[in-house]
This record gives C-alpha cells, structure tokens and sequence, in this order.
C-alpha cells in the first residue's frame, strides 16, 4: 500500500465536496476541480476529511491509489489557494503582450506567435513576465509548458521563454573550446 494514499485529504471550511462513485467534484471559491476515480478505489468524506482506500488489490488499482490522494489534494488546494506559474521572455527584441485574451510574442521569427489563453485561467503579463494562475494545477502547469515549448532557452546565449525560478547553465561556445585545446 501506498504510505501516500493512506494520508487524509484535509479540506478546509472554504472548500464543498460532492462525491459520486467515478468522479469526486471540489468547489471553492477559486472555481471548481473534477477528480477522476479510479475502479477499485474508494473515496470517502469524514469529519472534513478525504480519505482514500482501496479494495481491490491488482497492480493497476495499487498504483492509482496515491495519485488519486494526491490529485484530490491538488484540488482542494487549488480552490482555496490556487496555482501559479510565472515564466519569462529573455533575449534581446523579445517581447510579449496580452491583447483581448491572446498572449502575442515577438521572439525573432518573421511573424508574431499567437497563443490562445484558456477561459478557467487568469493570465498576466507585467513587462517580459508572464503570470498563469488557476484552480486546476494540471492545466496551469500544461499551459505554461506549451507556451515554453514556442521558444525554449537556448544553451548558448540563454535567450527564450523559461520559468522564472529555472537555471540556464550556458555551454562555452566553439571559440572557448578552440582557445582550451591550444593552451
């Protein structure tokens, strides 16, 4: 069994749960969250508590037993608090805005790059930093990795779009490896 799984979901005063037998709905007032439950897992609301349990025994239901708290979890915890990636635009003449729900970005290539926002999450931009915040910590994190992924940072010079807490460590160029074989 997972020491995980075994763990009680505490959910505060802020938080409604209804539970049905294949999905577990969370509501807050940061939005609502629907949970997925696995056949062969139990999900039961006590004395403000989830708690998870399992009654069948394959490896498959094993394995779902822990993701399941924790996906719970998450979503207890997205809406009370909520979720939040910040990413930014580094490099020079790199720029984006947000205009009518599109985020716009001037990253070197001969055309702008649009990128849709989803409805269920708040997007800001304050100069070259981006901010996604929402309740469901999948799609924050789905979101911000999709917009990554327009212009990764590059090795070399370190331009592109990163997450703001993300360490480039820059590679010397051919000119550096040249320079250390003569010496």
């Amino acid at each position: 069994m997972s020491k995980i799984g075994k763990k009680p979901v505490v959910v505060s005063d802020q938080a409604q749960v209804s539970l049905d037998k294949d999905r577990a709905l969370i509501k807050g007032p940061r939005g609502e969250v629907v949970v997925a439950i696995p056949d062969g897992i139990k999900v039961s609301l006590e004395d403000n508590q989830l708690l998870v349990s399992c009654w069948r025994h394959d490896k498959k239901t094993r394995s779902c037993f822990g993701t399941t708290r924790s996906l719970l979890d998450n979503a207890v915890v997205g809406v009370t608090v909520g979720w939040q990636k910040e990413l930014e635009v580094v490099g020079t003449g790199y720029k984006v805005s947000l205009q009518s729900g599109k985020l716009i970005f001037t990253l070197g290539f001969s055309h702008p790059v649009e990128k849709k926002t989803p409805e269920n999450l708040e997007v800001s931009v304050e100069g070259n930093k981006i901010t996604i915040k929402g309740a469901d910590r999948q799609k924050v994190g789905l979101f911000a990795a999709q917009i990554r992924k327009i212009s990764p940072p590059d090795v070399y010079k370190g331009k592109g779009i990163r997450y703001s807490d993300e360490e480039i460590k820059l590679k010397p160029g051919k000119i550096a490896k040249a320079a250390g074989a003569v010496v």
